[in-house]
């Protein structure tokens, strides 16, 4: 074989061998935006994350994780929103007796020594006092940790917020996770459980903005609930 066959082979057989990978590259393109491929590539999609053990000696979810610094939205959601004005209308003071001038707003404030914000109202009260439903929804979680003690979570109708109870002395009876509350039902007491100082029983209240997929303990927002409840919100009061 003379040098211009030499040449002449091995350029047909790269024009070959290139024309094989551009066909398989685009194969593989195409059967990666597959339904069935996207469920094996989408951790989000396909698996949700184990949810936490219950471990009161644990310091997560202290208040559910809840970090408007650490908000991350998974893949395959859509992105938490802010409550509309008709929820901070229909909002009332989670505890019995207790009037909209009796608030503070503490949502800014430090705690750990700076290292981390509020996020939350804290409203004082007398140990016992009864604490009850902000708005209606659903039990999404009862909860004991270190800092927030006993806690409840719970989800609106639309599954976009969350309200979050800490620092209670008792759960009311018969409470029990799945179950529907309605404005102004009974979940339970103010007291000083958790890291709250017996000095100073409060309801620790929290509101988070979410998404509809995400799981209580799951990064969220956390929304100021005082000018919320310095609305039209009216004195808690037991229904």
């Amino acid at each position: 074989m003379n040098t211009a066959d030499r040449i002449l082979t091995i350029v047909v057989t790269a024009t070959l061998t290139s024309a094989a990978w551009i066909i398989a590259g685009g194969s593989l393109i195409e059967n990666a935006g597959s339904e069935s491929q996207l469920a094996s590539t989408r951790p989000a999609a396909s698996a949700p994350s184990p949810a936490p053990p219950l471990d009161t000696s644990s310091d997560l979810p202290s208040y559910g994780l809840q970090r408007s610094g650490a908000v991350a939205a998974p893949l395959g959601t859509v992105a938490a929103s802010q409550p509309m004005e008709m929820e901070g209308r229909n909002l009332m003071v989670p505890v019995l007796n207790i009037r909209k001038a009796d608030l503070s707003d503490t949502f800014t404030d430090d705690r750990a020594g700076g290292r981390r914000l509020h996020e939350a109202i804290d409203i004082m009260a007398p140990q016992g006092t009864s604490v009850v439903a902000a708005a209606p929804g659903t039990i999404e979680r009862l909860f004991v940790s270190k800092q927030g003690g006993n806690t409840i979570y719970v989800r609106s109708p639309d599954r976009l917020t969350i309200h979050h109870y800490a620092h209670l002395a008792e759960y009311a009876p018969g409470l029990k996770e799945g179950q529907r509350v309605r404005r102004g039902q009974r979940l339970g007491s103010v007291g000083s459980t958790g890291n709250a100082s017996n000095d100073a029983p409060h309801l620790h209240f929290s509101i988070l903005r979410t998404t509809a997929d995400a799981e209580w303990w799951e990064p969220s927002n956390a929304i100021n609930p005082y000018p919320l409840l310095m609305g039209d919100a009216g004195t808690g009061s037991a229904n």
